[in-house]
């Protein structure tokens, strides 16, 4: 195998595959890529048997052939070089000799044989949706997924595609429990020609924490619209020559319309200016408990008061103004699931709704329908 490469085509190749390559190294084929090089370029393909990608990249390919090498240790001798053509060789061995200038490098790999298969896919039966959109809709729900839950099926989010003639429409929903965010759009693609004669079609799939961070990553790139699919067991992304797939969840996700309180039963409604409360929050967090991050709440006619205090450091007090107009209520928020809501919304002011100091809270956005989040209050 030999072949010529910019070192920018491969260093962003490395780049995209960082977040995918097992870093606990349970298999060393898993921290590895493979490269495949063919006659049209270089395929580069990462895996860790639950989420894999693929992407083919510009090359001169003077030798095909096939090698997997360290994703880590190759990203970190690209970073390091200067910018221009790089060639990689590869001998009978599978050892791999990188130049660039007057650089070598000689890297040990392993046989392409060794490397676990990628799922085949079908290229047909993918729903076409705007990137921008749904960059959007996994940016106002990813936070509220779980982190190693021992509730496994918290650790996905979960995706509706709802496609009809006309339309296209995505929902994502994200909890672990304390919070949750879900966030719905009609994308700009046009919908199913089998939904007419059907109805609309619906298509619910719950996808990894990971997997959903590394479709972010690569919308954030720009670069061309995606499509998204979803078989039995499997969800399936492309977007500009890339493909991302990625093993769904088993298991039945919690009923969360059944959290979201309705707003008629919410009569404790409060409206105030995000950035002010994001501040005051940021501030009055400084001195909370570690653990719970708790922070009292007290809202009275015109103005909302933040307190917080700890035994070991001390208390801290905050006022702002705020639009409320019924019986005062106290109750307690961790901080920190606040301030997650508060940094993915982008109006100037938040609008808070709850029944009663242990209710749930209902957060949304003046104009935003399609964004609702509820927070769980604590005691405090």
């Amino acid at each position: 195998m030999k072949l010529r490469i910019a070192r920018d085509e491969m260093l962003m190749a490395l780049q995209r595959v960082q977040g995918v390559v097992e870093k606990r190294n349970t298999m060393p084929q898993l921290s590895n890529i493979l490269l495949e090089a063919k006659p049209e370029g270089v395929d580069v393909i990462a895996t860790d048997l639950e989420i894999g990608m693929r992407a083919l990249y510009k090359a001169t390919v003077q030798e095909p052939g096939a090698i997997t090498l360290s994703a880590r240790k190759l990203f970190e001798i690209l970073k390091e070089l200067p910018d221009g053509e790089i060639e990689l060789s590869v001998t009978e061995n599978n050892w791999a000799t990188i130049r660039s200038g007057k650089s070598q490098f000689k890297v040990v790999g392993l046989p392409s044989s060794e490397y676990p298969a990628l799922p085949s896919i079908e290229r047909e039966g993918l729903t076409p949706v705007t990137g921008a959109g749904l960059l959007e809709l996994i940016r106002k729900t990813l936070f509220a997924v779980g982190d190693n839950d021992a509730r496994y099926i918290l650790n996905g989010l979960l995706v509706t595609l709802i496609t009809s003639e006309k339309t296209t429409t995505l929902r994502l929903v994200g909890t672990d429990g304390h919070r949750l965010a879900m966030a719905e759009q009609e994308t700009a693609a046009a919908g199913s020609k089998d939904a007419a004669k059907d109805g609309p079609k619906e298509i619910k799939a719950i996808i990894p924490k990971k997997a959903a961070h590394e479709m972010k990553r690569l919308l954030e790139e720009g670069d061309g619209e995606p499509l998204i699919g979803f078989t039995k067991n499997l969800m399936v992304f492309r977007k500009s020559g890339l493909l991302l797939t990625s093993r769904l969840m088993e298991g039945n996700y919690p009923n969360y319309q059944q959290v979201i309180p309705k707003e008629k039963d919410q009569d404790k409604k409060v409206s105030v200016a995000r950035t002010e409360l994001e501040g005051a929050l940021r501030r009055v967090a400084v001195l909370s408990r570690d653990k719970t991050n708790a922070v009292k709440v007290t809202l009275s006619v015109g103005k909302m008061t933040l307190y917080t205090s700890n035994p070991d450091f001390g208390e801290a007090t905050e006022e702002l103004a705020a639009q409320y107009k019924g019986e005062t209520l106290t109750t307690g928020f961790n901080a920190r699931y606040l301030l997650d809501v508060l940094a993915v919304m982008d109006g100037d002011a938040i609008a808070m709704q709850m029944d009663n100091p242990l209710s749930p809270c209902l957060i949304r956005e003046p104009g935003n329908a399609g964004f609702t989040c509820v927070v769980m209050p604590i005691k405090v």
